[in-house]
């Protein structure tokens, strides 16, 4: 995900706020900029396997498809720890909260760091699951308490720019580092950024207490609005389309466009890139008509990643179909989440925590159809396989989404 694109309002427990009549201090920004700093961390190790998948598979001795669990896995307890962690967490200080979720993130990449089967690797994964699912149904909020109402959407920002850093350059940087040094050490490295962030989340993040608690009761308000579940499906078809393909593009490179682990690097800082160029089209294109904008998304991403069997065996036609999905991805959630906004923006104050669900679950589910097809029908077929996924959430939408699609107004950034 990238800057300005999750942008779901908070959630009620999220409402105390700094005097509106006082501009943020020092102290606020360093906040703030703590909180951004953990979401650096978080995409960076959520997405660090995308790089170095064929060294951990043949370190560990197990095929390509099956480590692209460590994919899987996360997604997957991140879609029921952003429910229950909603839940459990009460009214409990949401500095709390953040140190907790910090210091799971760094042991999880320690665990993943020193372990030596891939069992243990997958308990350390697991865990960053829960960090995962946890940030983004509670951190993202903090933007808007950290800071007075006018300098919110300046906040959310910050804290958003992390994921952006995070898939421009974190994700492409610990290839690097995985592929000269070992993936243990970029697993490594990675825990000592987020030992970093425990600590800058110690000393500069206040006491966020709240008197409001999400119930499940609150939870399926989302999937009483016809339109609010279309959205839901094309989430689930695009984000699945995403992740079947993208999981396994860096064995894809190596085997069949032949090129070198710098090489890839490089192509995976231009698809981040492309990423940033995506963001903003997304944002004008769902100023008029969310609807289009959500339909050229998954257009995009399905042309790019199915022609990649064609026109990937280049080194220059996998960078101009590495750069389209790039664009793609960049679109994604800005359009997706901005659908889900327009159908029901009141459900979302309390249904928030499912949508989120929704999209960890989809991104477990295409890491692991893509590992079906890349251990049965080869790494090829994973690229078709995504594509499709993506093609058919455009035709969803063409099919049965309505055309009363302007983008809402005023959207709050947060989770």
């Amino acid at each position: 995900m990238q800057t300005q694109t999750n942008v779901l309002p908070t959630f009620p427990d999220d409402d105390q706020r700094p005097d509106a009549n006082e501009p943020p201090g020092r102290a606020a920004w360093l906040a703030v900029l703590s909180v951004a700093v953990g979401s650096f961390a978080l995409v960076t190790t959520e997405f660090l396997p995308v790089g170095l998948l064929p060294t951990i598979a043949t370190d560990l001795g197990v095929s390509e498809g099956i480590a692209g669990m460590m994919v899987t896995i996360p997604g997957l307890v991140a879609a029921f720890a952003a429910i229950l962690v909603t839940i459990g967490i009460g009214k409990l200080d949401r500095r709390y909260v953040m140190l907790g979720l910090s210091a799971l993130l760094t042991f999880s990449n320690l665990t993943v760091a020193l372990a030596h089967s891939f069992p243990l690797v997958l308990l350390g994964r697991a865990l960053l699951g829960v960090a995962v699912g946890g940030f983004w149904t509670i951190g993202g909020a903090l933007g808007n308490r950290l800071v007075p109402p006018a300098s919110a959407t300046r906040a959310t920002a910050i804290i958003f720019a992390g994921i952006s850093l995070g898939t421009v350059a974190g994700v492409p940087a610990g290839a690097l580092i995985g592929e000269l040094l070992g993936w243990r050490l970029a697993f490594g490295a990675a825990g000592a950024v987020t030992l970093l962030v425990v600590c800058m989340q110690a000393v500069l993040l206040p006491r966020l207490p709240t008197d409001q608690a999400v119930t499940f009761s609150q939870l399926p308000a989302l999937l009483r609005v016809k339109k609010a579940r279309l959205g839901m499906l094309a989430t689930w078809l695009v984000f699945l389309g995403q992740f079947a393909g993208y999981t396994y593009i860096t064995p894809f490179l190596t085997q069949i466009t032949g090129l070198n682990a710098r090489t890839i690097s490089a192509l995976l800082l231009t698809y981040g890139a492309a990423g940033f160029v995506g963001n903003m089209i997304g944002g004008w294109a769902v100023a008029r008509s969310v609807r289009y904008a959500v339909i050229a998304t998954g257009v995009l991403m399905g042309i790019s990643a199915s022609l990649m069997p064609v026109m990937g065996t280049s080194l220059w036609g996998a960078t101009a179909l590495i750069i389209a999905w790039g664009v793609a991805f960049g679109m994604m959630p800005i359009s997706v989440q901005t659908w889900m906004f327009a159908a029901a923006p009141d459900a979302m104050e309390t249904g928030g925590a499912v949508f989120v669900a929704t999209l960890q679950m989809a991104l477990a589910a295409g890491a692991l159809v893509g590992g079906l097809f890349v251990d049965h029908l080869g790494i090829a077929s994973a690229m078709v396989a995504g594509g499709l996924f993506a093609t058919a959430m455009a035709i969803v939408i063409a099919v049965w989404g309505r055309d009363d699609d302007k983008a809402p107004g005023k959207l709050r950034a947060v989770h």
